[in-house]
């Protein structure tokens, strides 16, 4: 596409990994409507920003970066305004209402037509608002064949939607029901992202544990095994599980399957069985722990990680005491938790009693505190250790503390099969050739709260490019 007659897009993605993913889509679509990117919102000539409902405050982010754009309309009256994404799908034409100056608002099940309603808004002077669901799994092109970013780990969808119906969860009414894409389509994806230079995939759904069933086509093991013989792709990732759906053969992949990172992230919300059963959970605090036992049998090095919402509707003290105790016997690598919100069409909205935001303060800090020191320890546990790191490419900022830096070195992070961040250095002579895409052998020497430094020992695998080899020497 020529730079002479492309325009400007610039897109601000809020929220999950899915909707990274999404946004990764509609920059293909808009660039058959010779639209690039661009990382300054003032030269724009179409600003999308891709929501999130999942929190009040995600949903308050979309709202205050939509307040910014006003006086950019003003002053450019030809820049169009799109808002797509979960809150999008959730408030529909009201969003015209309270910004103005937007465009088009479109919905999650609308990114297929974001191209034809943004040449339609081009030719017509129109605003648009698109929050049909009424089709089912959109299928799509893949969205690499387009660039070349360097980039070496990407993500994929393989479903969307989701059937469970948590208490306290929008996803279900505005990402629609549970609908798995075939998996001739996810595996074909995956291909050619191996051909463009991808060595690690993410892949993604709402529950991916559910992957299949009702289409009646694999189940989730038996997909990763397909994708798990893919030449030329070194690691395969996924999210989000719901631990009801865990099935033993899951498990069992972990031992079996050499390209399933040990890893997974397996949101539990409470401890308490009380607060489990009024979120919807269908599980029990002794049916998780069982789960977690069956992981770790057949995987005894996976990290886990969870998600934790603290001050649900009438969280009791002693509920709160059962989360804190299942944190220290499960020992999580990590969780993310976050205080309870209502959200709009969630049942939850109307529990009571409902918690002062004081207390859903404190609870959120207690736990927060006790996991940063279980995390910690889990890390300073590799110490000593020799890991095998999928390099990313450069860190983003150096790691300073007691560790020299030299002038002439140079800082590259990956990430374990575990998934924990290493960084580690490689002097100039030694870094002339890239080890973005290497999985190299790293002696962990000091553990940090979130990341872990080391000293590169060698390499075990030098990935094959179909720009040719890249090299790499410890």
């Amino acid at each position: 596409m020529s730079a002479v007659n492309s325009k400007k897009l610039y897109i601000r993605t809020i929220g999950c990994q899915m909707n990274v993913y999404d946004t990764e889509r509609m920059a293909m679509l808009l660039s058959r409507l010779r639209y690039r990117r661009t990382d300054r919102l003032e030269s724009a000539d179409l600003i999308v920003v891709n929501t999130c409902a999942i929190r009040a405050k995600a949903e308050q982010k979309v709202f205050s970066f939509l307040g910014r754009l006003a006086r950019l309309k003003q002053n450019n009256p030809g820049l169009i305004i799109a808002a797509g994404g979960c809150v999008a799908q959730q408030e529909g034409a009201r969003m015209l209402e309270r910004a103005p100056y937007l465009d088009v608002v479109f919905g999650t099940h609308a990114i297929g037509r974001l191209a034809r309603i943004i040449e339609r808004v081009e030719k017509e002077k129109c605003r648009i608002v698109d929050i049909d669901m009424s089709a089912g799994v959109e299928e799509f092109d893949t969205i690499r064949n387009f660039r070349d970013d360097g980039q070496v780990t990407s993500f994929v969808t393989i479903m969307q939607g989701c059937d469970n119906y948590c208490t306290y969860c929008v996803v279900p009414h505005v990402r629609g029901p549970e609908a798995s894409r075939h998996p001739e389509k996810i595996v074909a994806e995956i291909k050619d992202l191996v051909r463009s230079g991808i060595r690690e995939v993410t892949l993604l759904g709402q529950n991916v544990n559910s992957y299949g069933q009702k289409e009646g086509w694999c189940d989730f093991a038996a997909l990763l095994q397909q994708i798990n013989r893919i030449d030329g792709l070194l690691r395969i990732r996924f999210t989000t599980s719901h631990p009801k759906d865990l099935s033993p053969e899951l498990c069992r992949a972990f031992k079996n399957l050499d390209k399933l990172c040990h890893h997974i992230h397996l949101p539990v919300q409470s401890g308490s069985n009380r607060v489990l059963q009024r979120m919807n959970r269908k599980y029990t605090r002794e049916q998780y722990l069982d789960k977690i036992e069956q992981l770790r049998s057949n995987c005894p090095d996976i990290a886990i990680t969870s998600d934790f919402i603290i001050g649900f509707p009438g969280e009791r003290q002693a509920d709160f005491d059962q989360t804190l105790a299942l944190i220290r016997q499960v020992a999580f690598d990590g969780i993310f938790a976050f205080k309870y919100s209502d959200r709009p069409s969630a049942p939850a909205r109307q529990f009571q009693p409902k918690l002062p935001k004081e207390l859903k303060n404190e609870r959120l800090q207690i736990l927060l505190d006790i996991q940063d020191e279980i995390t910690l320890g889990r890390n300073q546990s590799l110490v000593g250790t020799v890991q095998q790191v999928l390099v990313e490419g450069h860190s983003k900022r150096n790691v300073k503390n007691d560790i020299d830096l030299s002038p002439n070195s140079l800082q590259w992070t990956g990430r374990t099969s575990t998934n924990k961040i290493v960084n580690f250095l490689l002097d100039g002579s030694s870094a002339k050739d890239s080890p973005a895409g290497a999985l190299v052998r790293v002696e962990i020497e000091k553990a940090l709260a979130h990341s872990l430094w080391g000293r590169p020992t060698g390499v075990d695998t030098t990935p094959t490019y179909l720009k040719g080899e890249r090299s790499y020497a410890a």
